[in-house]
Formats: C-alpha cells, sequence, structure tokens
C-alpha cells in the first residue's frame, strides 16, 4: 500500500510538471511589418529587447513584405497579427475579409503637402491651379490628398497632379512640382536637408499642411483577425499589451529607443559619438521618468534633448532621430491605441468618394478598444 502511494504522488508530480511546462509554452508568431527594417517599428524593436513579449509568453519572428499581402495573410488567418492601414481594413472588410484593428498605433494621419516657403501658397486653398506631386493614385498619399483638398473646397481637377513615385524630394528639389504629397514625419526633413546644403533649387524652407489638420482619418494599427479574437483573446491581449508597452518606452525615452532600434535597422546613422550621448541621454531620461513627470513634460523633455543634440550633430548624422521624434508625434495621446468611431467613419467616407469601396460597411466592426491595457502611462 505504502508503495502505490509513493507511485501515486510520483505519477501526480509527474503530470503537475508536464501540465506545467505546457502551460509554460510560448505562443509563436510571425508579426507581419511593411517595407522594409525602419526606426518606425522601433516599438517592436524596443519591446522584443525588453522583454515585452516574453512576459506576454509570445515568441515572436518578424517578418517583412507588402501591406496587400500581410493582409491577405491575417485574413487567412496564416498570420495572425501586423501593423496595417486603416483603408486596407476597411477595403478587406467590404470584400467580406474579417480583418479587424485592436490597437490604433497612428493617433494623428501621416500624410500632407510640402511647399516652399517662398512660393506665396499661404493655404491648402492657393495650390488651386499649381503642379502638385504625389506617389500615385494609390494608397495613403492619395486617400490624403484627396481628404485635404476636399477640406478646404477643392477637388483634384482644381489642381495639375502629376504622379513622381516615391520621388518627392528628388523631384520637388529640381523644381519638378510646386508642392508634393508626403509622409510629414521625414520628407520634409529629407527636403530641408537638401536646402540647407544648397542643393534645392534656391528653397532655403519648406512649410507643411498636414491632412490631420483639416480630417481625422485613422492610419495604421495592430491587425488581427476575427478567428483569432474568438479563440485566442488571451494572446490577443498579450500582443497588445506587448507592442502598447514598447511604444511608451520609446515615447518616454526615444534616446534608448534609437539605441535598440540600430541593432535591427540596417545603416541607422550612429556614430561613435552620437552613441555616447544617446547613452547619456538614455540614463538622464531613466532618472527624470522616476520622478512620474505627465505627458506634457515628458514632450518637452524629447524636444530638449532634440535641441542639445541639434548643437552637436549636423541633420545628416539626426536626421532618422529627428524622424523618429516627429513619428512620435504622431503616436503620443492620452490614451495609447484609443480608436473612435467618427475617425474611422471619416476615413471611410472618403474611400467611397473616391469609389474605392463602394458599399459602406458598419465601422463598429472594423476595430475594437476592448484589449487595451488600463489607461496610465
Amino acid at each position: 500500500m505504502r508503495r502505490s502511494r509513493v507511485f501515486l504522488l510520483l505519477l501526480l508530480s509527474l503530470f503537475t510538471a508536464l501540465t506545467v511546462h505546457a502551460q509554460a509554452e510560448p505562443a509563436k508568431q510571425t508579426f507581419f511589418l511593411t517595407f522594409i527594417p525602419n526606426i518606425q517599428f522601433s516599438p517592436v524593436y524596443v519591446a522584443l529587447e525588453n522583454g515585452d513579449f516574453t512576459a506576454a509568453n509570445i515568441e515572436l519572428e518578424l517578418e517583412y513584405s507588402d501591406e496587400p499581402l500581410g493582409v491577405d495573410l491575417i485574413a487567412a488567418n496564416e498570420r495572425q497579427f501586423g501593423l496595417i492601414s486603416a483603408e486596407e481594413v476597411i477595403k478587406a472588410r467590404a470584400n467580406g475579409r474579417p480583418v479587424v484593428q485592436v490597437y490604433e498605433w497612428f493617433q494623428k494621419y501621416p500624410i500632407g503637402i510640402v511647399v516652399s516657403d517662398s512660393s506665396g501658397i499661404e493655404s491648402v486653398a492657393d495650390l488651386k491651379g499649381r503642379k502638385v506631386g504625389v506617389p500615385g493614385r494609390f494608397g495613403a498619399s492619395y486617400n490624403g490628398l484627396t481628404a485635404l483638398l476636399s477640406a478646404n473646397g477643392l477637388t483634384e481637377a482644381d489642381i495639375s497632379l502629376e504622379a513622381i513615385g516615391y520621388n518627392a524630394p528628388d523631384v520637388f528639389c529640381v523644381g519638378g512640382v510646386e508642392a508634393a504629397v508626403v509622409y510629414i514625419n521625414n520628407e520634409p526633413l529629407q527636403i530641408q536637408q537638401r536646402a540647407d546644403a544648397g542643393e534645392c533649387n534656391g528653397v532655403t524652407g519648406v512649410k507643411v499642411f498636414p491632412v490631420s489638420d483639416a480630417v481625422d482619418m485613422v492610419s495604421n494599427g495592430l491587425l488581427t483577425n476575427e478567428q483569432t479574437i474568438a479563440e485566442n483573446p488571451e494572446l490577443v491581449s498579450g500582443m497588445v499589451a506587448a507592442f502598447d508597452a514598447g511604444l511608451r518606452t520609446v515615447i518616454n525615452n526615444p534616446a534608448e529607443a534609437y539605441l535598440i532600434s540600430a541593432k535591427y535597422v540596417e545603416n541607422l546613422p550612429m556614430t561613435d559619438e552620437l552613441k555616447a550621448a544617446l547613452e547619456t541621454a538614455t540614463a538622464a531620461q531613466d532618472e527624470f521618468l522616476a520622478t512620474n513627470p505627465d505627458r506634457a513634460a515628458i514632450a518637452e523633455s524629447r524636444a530638449a534633448l532634440l535641441a542639445d543634440l541639434q548643437e552637436a550633430f549636423d541633420l545628416a548624422t539626426l536626421i532618422q532621430f529627428e524622424v523618429l521624434l516627429n513619428t512620435i508625434d504622431l503616436w503620443d495621446a492620452d490614451q495609447l491605441g484609443l480608436a473612435d468611431t467618427a475617425s474611422w467613419e471619416a476615413t471611410q467616407s472618403v474611400l467611397v468618394d473616391m469609389k474605392f469601396v463602394t458599399t459602406p460597411i458598419d465601422m463598429t466592426t472594423a476595430f475594437t478598444n476592448s484589449f487595451l491595457p488600463a489607461v496610465g502611462r
């Protein structure tokens, strides 16, 4: 009898150990990112390096490719997560594909129109009759242009639209267009860099008209599908929590984020001097964050850091760090990740007007805030 009890206890211990091991097995996920490694994906890199995905029991592998492929894979549940634009979500759902945004990454639409500050163009209305460059009649640039024109009482027929590919700095700086549709976090910087070097057709400075000043449209966010939400909500919560943690770290300490991103983004500008400056800034920011500053104070600390770095480094060295700071301004919000129906409906309205969507859908099915972490920085 004693031997039987011992044997049963051994069996129970073994079963318990196996059960714990099975529960601890991480969920392996291939995370879809568009284009190529880029400083703008720093929240993912930071979350990986800081163990945020590990804490959520997720083993993450990164995959980069074209956005339409990502939508296809996620809709078919061949991938469960990716960073995808809201326009693609709306178009996919209009075609019966069950994708859902679970975290609104960009809180401001990243598109705008850049002009020379000596062009005489003081408002969007002044673009009437002007030659405006756009990558093509597709994508976020074209959608944003259409929305911005409409909000200012114009249509495409009021301007001379020219497809220039993704070459706005080149075309603008040879005088090929009077205005260009750009991603406001990086291309105006590239143009200004050329202007400062005297390589922009006499242009000395630029001004930008952001779409977000006129229309509240939804941009990129964390995408999954209805099957994953229904069958594995814990995984969705874990993925959202990890991404949110990474994003908060980037917003709060961009110097640390840039240093981490250099491990993932090939040829990210990084001299020994810049690395040392960012390491010093990272440590100082950690001490500052320990005082529990509010959102406004953290934003001020980012501006102060940039001013300090600009005294020591030229734009060529700092340009990608400035891109990061500009992009943080598009991400930051009182509550990160939060979406609202009005901005989704405004985005759909643009797509309907452009005939990219023929039958409007119920916008409340395109996104959910159910998985957002509790409010708090």
